[in-house]
């Protein structure tokens, strides 16, 4: 494994300490020093990167990923995609992932019972390029609920977005079913969505059947990802230990003082990125402001700026990342996330960067290993042309993030395949080819 120094390099290391110039040390898949610029770093035998006084970060984690969402304007056509290309374009996103940064995210959902399953093996075996990634299984859903897509003249369950459950019975056959498929954790659908037709504010699986997917997941040793807008899902999850939280728009002062009371065991992932692009970006494919605030996201958006205020306030673990994959908010642009906690939530620069690194490894479960410039953590590194606690906006941009480290190996932005010795420098080279697709993914929102 190959050993590397980036050196004159202005290092946010994701503890929450201020950025330095300063030197990192890479040995293998693991960081091996850090250190200030005045500091002898002993890396006679490793490559160097000169950052050019350029931004060093830890690589990003997406909190709420779907993968197999395929860039298109509804949930139909998500789903009639095959699952040959299917797994295809999984791979092809992963990627675009990767080098915009993220090297880190968690399956919020597959379109698909065992495309996250088969996307993490692939990635884990190095088939393919991609972030360290927890699979979600799909979508959990109710008779009526978000995800049943069956209709009279249609009853092919095969055509459903999420898998279909009515009674505690199902639900247990379900979980067990993803299981059995080997995701990471399960993911279900406790509230509405007003683009389904469904309120926000609906919560429609009882109790009981909340309390059996609780039981057959924790006899599992897996998570629970949770689809929770409306007060009562988010008090649904504390209540049964149903660890990430989705949205919780509508959270009320009984939900916010659940979470928080139990702060150490739950992360959310509001996926405000969703709210503000269906208000204001989606106009091209047919929902207008005038539309999206008719179907309640106006609304929506300005409770959840309140709630999610009040939840970063009480100290409760929020995360970027959700629902991108959609044509008015593609995937490659999840970085707006980190304007938006700043606009809507009222985050500091410095802490939206916090919760995209430093939180991510408690999202991956593994806070010493990921999210951290720091000895003894994993390589996952990002070279910024620019200072993201000055202007967020340039982890938007491709041709900003000059390069990418996953795991020690560096991904993107250096011709690290050319034979150098040890002491030599590494060239960081123009990428302009490289991320054509995910600029005009950037560009078809503006």
């Amino acid at each position: 494994m190959s050993k590397y120094v980036f050196t004159n390099v202005n290092i946010f290391d994701g503890s929450g300490a201020d950025p330095y110039i300063g030197q990192v040390l890479v040995d293998g898949n693991l960081v091996k020093q850090v250190a200030h610029a005045d500091t002898i770093i002993d890396a006679a035998d490793a490559k160097v990167i000169d950052g050019r006084g350029k931004f060093l970060m830890p690589g990003m984690t997406e909190a709420h990923t779907h993968m197999s969402w395929n860039d298109q304007p509804s949930l139909a056509a998500i789903q009639f995609m095959p699952p040959e290309e299917h797994i295809l374009w999984c791979v092809r996103v992963a990627k675009r992932y990767l080098e915009m940064g993220w090297t880190s995210a968690l399956g919020a959902a597959a379109a698909k019972a065992r495309l996250d399953v088969v996307l993490r093996n692939a990635i884990n075996s190095g088939e393919f390029p991609g972030p360290r990634y927890l699979a979600g299984s799909q979508e959990i859903t109710t008779l009526g609920g978000l995800g049943d897509n069956t209709l009279p003249h249609l009853p092919f369950r095969e055509l459903n977005f999420g898998e279909i459950v009515s009674g505690p019975e199902e639900v247990r056959r379900a979980v067990r079913m993803f299981v059995k498929y080997g995701v990471d954790h399960v993911k279900i659908n406790l509230s509405g969505e007003y683009i389904a037709g469904i309120p926000a504010e609906v919560s429609p699986f009882s109790e009981e059947e909340v309390a059996m997917l609780s039981a057959e997941a924790k006899r599992a040793g897996k998570r629970v990802a949770v689809h929770a807008r409306s007060a009562e899902s988010v008090k649904q999850c504390v209540r049964h230990g149903l660890e990430l939280v989705f949205h919780a728009s509508f959270a009320d002062e009984e939900a916010l003082d659940m979470l928080e009371a139990n702060k150490d065991k739950h992360l959310v992932a509001p996926g405000i990125g969703w709210l503000v692009s269906t208000m204001y970006h989606a106009e091209k494919w047919g929902i207008s402001t005038e539309v999206a605030t008719k179907m309640g996201y106006a609304r929506e958006l300005e409770v959840a700026s309140e709630t999610l205020s009040k939840m970063h306030k009480r100290g409760i673990r929020i995360l970027p990342g959700g629902d991108y994959g959609f044509a008015w908010m593609p995937h490659g642009t999840n970085a707006r996330d980190l304007e938006y906690f700043v606009k809507y939530i009222g985050m500091t620069p410095k802490e939206a960067l916090i919760a995209a690194t430093r939180l991510g490894g408690d999202l991956m479960m593994q806070p010493d290993r990921i999210g951290q410039l720091s000895p003894g953590f994993y390589a996952d590194a990002i070279l910024v042309d620019g200072n993201p606690l000055n202007d967020l906006s340039v982890l938007q941009d491709p041709a900003k993030i000059l390069l990418v480290m996953k795991d020690g190996e560096i991904v993107k932005g250096c011709k690290d395949h050319e034979p150098v010795e040890p002491g030599m420098h590494l060239a960081l080279t123009n990428n302009s080819t490289r991320d054509a697709g995910v600029r005009q993914a950037h560009q078809a929102i503006h």
